[in-house]
């Protein structure tokens, strides 16, 4: 009895559990190295630019930045970046809503009269993962 039950375990530990992933996002064109480079991760359509999954930043050098999601889940994902030029944390805004810093989404979808939709935006993670976004000036 014994030696079926550690058989059982022995089976189980090799079909292994769901492995996380790690995503890196690769961001060029960026005006000037001031500020940060703030990356928002989100991991459904009902929390797309309302609520993100995780958030990162790193700081700009040669108009680039590089930020990684470490051990994210397999599953669908967008992501949106910007440059917080002025370093407060946060997405500055005209009055109407619209961005007054340099913001950019994955696959470098765009908006038209509003943000991108989830769909442009939309990508799969199965394994680790690199992508790359260009941002685009604000207005």
């Amino acid at each position: 009895m014994i030696k079926y039950f550690a058989g059982i375990l022995l089976f189980m530990g090799s079909l292994g559990f769901a492995q996380n992933s790690n995503l890196t996002v690769n961001v060029t064109s960026l005006k000037n190295n001031t500020g940060k480079l703030i990356a928002e991760l989100y991991n459904s359509e009902s929390k797309y630019l309302k609520t993100a999954y995780k958030i990162s930043s790193s700081d700009i050098k040669a108009n680039a930045a590089l930020v990684t999601f470490t051990e994210i889940p397999k599953g669908e994902y967008t992501v949106l970046v910007y440059h917080d030029a002025n370093n407060n944390g946060k997405l500055d805004k005209y009055l109407i809503g619209m961005p007054k810093e340099s913001v950019a989404v994955s696959n470098n979808a765009k908006g038209f009269l509003g943000p991108p939709k989830y769909e442009e935006a939309k990508f799969i993670v199965n394994s680790d993962s690199k992508i790359n976004i260009k941002m685009s000036d604000a207005h």
